[in-house]
């Protein structure tokens, strides 16, 4: 299947963007989120999902690839198609889904259009624990420097250091150093922490 496109954005608006490939126009269903994030750009790259129905064949686009994946788990809940999930994904940012899903907050997810109380309620109750290991990301994210800090965990972790060790030693980085610190220093820092 088709992982992602890049080339120049011919067209784009909050529903949909067109991304052009080397002369080969991708037509891409997007979220207020992606499109968001991709506003201000004249070409890049979208992770994609294909989306296969029996009348038709839909190619989704997110700009980065844990929006991609809260879709590919959203869609998974029976009554919870792909474009509920788009709709979702429009209607609130990732991590406020998350947070919403993991704290079973149904009357938050109620307030999207398209989700009534029992999608809700199973929505929470089917991916309640696969979406709990994504929140401390998103706390760690939502904590200051992101960017860097996201980095800098990815970093450790594909050199095998285990998760929540990596976390508590970027954490003591960064109270010990500010968020200002650089990503290479951080990571070096974190090494010698653990």
């Amino acid at each position: 299947m088709i992982a992602f496109v890049r080339g120049k954005f011919a067209v784009k608006n909050p529903a949909q963007v067109i991304v052009d490939v080397n002369g080969v126009g991708y037509e891409c269903q997007v979220s207020l989120n992606t499109y968001s994030a991709i506003s201000n750009q004249d070409s890049g790259q979208l992770f994609t999902y294909v989306h296969i129905t029996e009348n038709n064949q839909t190619l989704y686009g997110f700009a980065d690839l844990s929006e991609k994946e809260l879709f590919t788990q959203l869609i998974s809940v029976s009554g919870v198609g792909a474009a509920t999930a788009r709709m979702m994904l429009s209607g609130m940012k990732p991590d406020e889904i998350i947070k919403a899903i993991v704290q079973s907050n149904a009357r938050l997810l109620e307030s999207i259009k398209g989700i009534g109380r029992k999608t809700a309620e199973r929505l929470c109750l089917e991916l309640k624990d696969k979406l709990s290991k994504n929140l401390n990301d998103i706390i760690l994210t939502s904590s200051g420097s992101n960017k860097v800090e996201m980095d800098a965990l990815n970093a450790l972790i594909s050199l095998g250091i285990p998760k929540p060790n990596a976390e508590k030693a970027l954490k003591n980085v960064i109270e010990a150093n500010g968020t200002s610190i650089q990503l290479e220093d951080l990571i070096k820092k974190a090494l010698k922490n653990i």
